[in-house]
């Protein structure tokens, strides 16, 4: 799906303590109605990165009966972004503040939101920090409860990942990392894929995070507290829930929970894909396309443009 001419514009910000951020921005081809529709944020999860969004930014933003722009960022210390000299400010509410200043750069306050994993749990912060800040949200296998068995998993691999040696090697660690989780993911995906974990520097694998996130994550004493005050913040504005079939993160019955609280909320489950749903298969993409149709402001006007 993923098409060889690059389709997106560099966004270099920075952030209110100074440190240099990075992002992208996927711009929306002509609509043929003319019609300006609501534009995508998408937050990616804990050691991830603009990257992870690259297929399903390009098909929305190029969708022939409803494109929309789209933009991706990269948190501090991730990606393109610059690493922080402190590590502790590696935490949901610094980096909600980072996705705050990337959207004042941008012009996009009430943007649509699209959160894998921690970039959900950033999008309910964000909803309780500043509820017009963002419009439709779409939860990537996220929600407030966050099981303990997949919080775990994660915490064994944070900065302990080796540095592959080649593009393929990096595939093959993919693969190898998520046969369980990912059955149905093909060795070319596994290498697309390795592609959006790791950087590039010199044609080989580089390092795609800083390895000091391991400390935030050490610090943690017991299960995460639920968030279920900053999901109800969501209530203004219609979510989708996306949940992996084999999701060690998000449990059937917090989907349930979420659903008996927020009065338009819809969920999709997405088979034979674990934590969190890569976002590449054209049903996701389309099942998602469809709610932001669904959910579409009548027009959209951006306050400012970047430069």
């Amino acid at each position: 799906m993923t098409r060889s001419v690059e389709t997106f514009r560099e966004i270099h910000f920075t952030a209110r303590d100074g440190l240099r951020l990075y992002g992208r921005h996927y711009p929306a081809a002509a609509a043929r109605d003319g019609t300006p529709r609501r534009p995508l944020v998408c937050l990616p999860g804990l050691t991830r990165n603009s990257r992870d969004f690259h297929v399903i930014a390009d098909a929305l933003s190029q969708r022939v009966n409803t494109p929309r722009d789209v933009y991706t960022l990269d948190y501090r210390g991730r990606g393109l972004s610059q690493s922080d000299p402190e590590w502790r400010n590696y935490n949901v509410p610094f980096e909600a503040m980072d996705v705050l200043d990337f959207l004042t750069v941008t012009g996009l306050h009430g943007a649509a939101i699209l959160g894998t994993s921690r970039g959900g749990i950033i999008a309910m912060v964000m909803a309780a920090m500043q509820p017009k800040s963002l419009g439709p949200v779409v939860l990537n296998d996220i929600g407030p409860v966050i099981d303990a068995k997949g919080l775990q998993r994660i915490s064994a691999y944070v900065g302990r990942i080796p540095l592959p040696a080649s593009w393929t090697e990096a595939g093959q660690l993919v693969h190898d990392m998520g046969k369980r989780a990912f059955p149905n993911i093909s060795q070319e995906e596994c290498v697309e894929v390795a592609k959006q974990w790791f950087n590039e520097h010199k044609g080989r694998p580089a390092p795609g995070y800083d390895p000091a996130l391991s400390n935030a994550l050490s610090v943690l004493d017991g299960p995460i507290p639920a968030l279920w005050p900053q999901f109800d913040a969501l209530k203004r504005v219609p979510v989708l829930v996306l949940r992996g079939e084999t999701s060690d993160i998000l449990a059937e019955a917090t989907v349930a929970e979420m659903a008996r609280r927020h009065p338009a909320l819809s969920s999709l489950t997405v088979p034979a894909q674990g934590h969190a749903p890569l976002l590449r298969d054209d049903e996701t993409i389309g099942a998602i396309a469809e709610f932001l149709s669904a959910t579409e402001a009548n027009a959209w006007q951006p306050r400012l443009a970047y430069g």
